[in-house]
């Protein structure tokens, strides 16, 4: 039987009713857990877990932006599923890149689209499509995966009829929790994505990593039950910069609990039904060509999971690449990399992503 996450909070939830409910708003703010961790002490040990959400795109000031719309590609009862989308005007027809953000698949949202991105959009004239997605814990896995999925439905009718996309030039990108479901694109989305770039992604959600307490992030102050639980289970969410569900996060890691709570799996007595979220163990010869981008020292997420990766692709046949960041950590800062193996390590990404879409 699948387990939810609601088993872990409602009891703290029913206790503290409407009074204790926590934000919509971003805050900045930091609770103080029972272990008396001070909020600067928190706030520093969620910095990587923070760097999963890509900085908005910014461009300079003499270079106009993308015209943007926002879409709504998908309504499930009062929530709305949405994403943004920039294209230059007219009704040329253009390859597109679909961009899916991070938060370990519990926070971020579609702002997050990196600036090198945005910028190679802009110039190639290709349209840039960033997804929104309902959040965990307040639903699960498969229905994230149903978004993802339904996201790519609606690209490649109506949206490719009002946007002018070529529905056979679409590239798949994202970073961390959006790398896994730039994987998990390559096994679920049907005709395939042309190809992928997954930044520091996982092709697994139920390794040791995952499910086993994390010795990284039990070096931070724990965080206590009470305080994890207060964040979530309320409204779907389908996008949040709220810092505070990273809070929730944390516990998670702390306690091995990330897969249970966001799969609604038991990956000890349910691994069968992990299977199929899993896209390592899902390789064809008909997955799409994809780059990698992982660094060495990547503490969040391990830079195993992009090199088991590379070891099913080849064992496929399928094309891929692992640009390997030596001593990059998440988001390849926070270790001992040197500057230029990171913006080379970009560099590759963007020229695989022209050379896939053209001109």
């Amino acid at each position: 039987m699948a387990v939810s996450s609601q088993n872990l909070c409602f009891h703290l939830v029913e206790a503290r009713g409407r009074k204790g409910e926590a934000s919509a708003e971003p805050s900045l703010g930091w609770r103080r857990g029972s272990a008396g961790a001070s909020p600067s002490r928190v706030l520093g040990a969620l910095v990587l877990t923070i760097a999963m959400i890509a900085a908005p795109a910014t461009l300079a000031a003499d270079e106009p932006a993308l015209p943007k719309q926002t879409v709504v590609y998908k309504t499930v009862g009062p929530t709305k599923i949405e994403a943004d989308v920039y294209r230059r005007n007219g009704d040329q027809v253009r390859p597109a890149v679909v961009w899916i953000h991070g938060g370990a698949l519990i926070g971020g949202s579609r702002d997050g689209v990196p600036r090198d991105i945005a910028d190679l959009c802009r110039t190639n004239n290709y349209v840039l499509i960033s997804l929104d997605y309902r959040l965990a814990p307040e639903v699960k896995l498969p229905a994230i995966i149903d978004d993802i999925k339904d996201a790519f439905t609606w690209i490649r009718t109506e949206g490719a009829a009002q946007l002018h996309l070529d529905p056979q030039r679409i590239l798949v990108s994202g970073g961390s929790a959006g790398g896994y479901l730039t994987m998990m694109a390559g096994i679920c989305i049907q005709p395939r994505p042309k190809a992928l770039v997954a930044y520091w992604g996982y092709g697994d959600v139920d390794g040791p990593w995952y499910v086993e307490p994390s010795p990284h992030y039990r070096q931070q102050p724990l965080v206590a039950k009470e305080d994890a639980c207060r964040v979530v289970g309320r409204e779907v969410l389908t996008g949040s910069s709220n810092r505070d569900r990273f809070t929730y996060y944390l516990y998670l890691r702390q306690n091995g609990l990330w897969t249970r709570e966001v799969t609604g799996f038991d990956p000890k007595t349910e691994r069968a039904k992990l299977d199929p979220y899993c896209p390592v163990r899902n390789i064809t010869t008909e997955y799409p060509p994809i780059l990698m981008v992982h660094g060495t020292a990547d503490t969040d997420v391990p830079y195993q999971e992009s090199a088991d990766m590379a070891k099913a692709l080849e064992t496929r046949g399928v094309w891929h690449e692992l640009v390997s960041v030596e001593g990059g950590g998440h988001g390849l800062g926070g270790g001992t990399a040197d500057k230029q193996a990171i913006a080379d390590a970009h560099a590759r990404a963007i020229a695989f992503i022209r050379k896939q879409l053209g001109d």
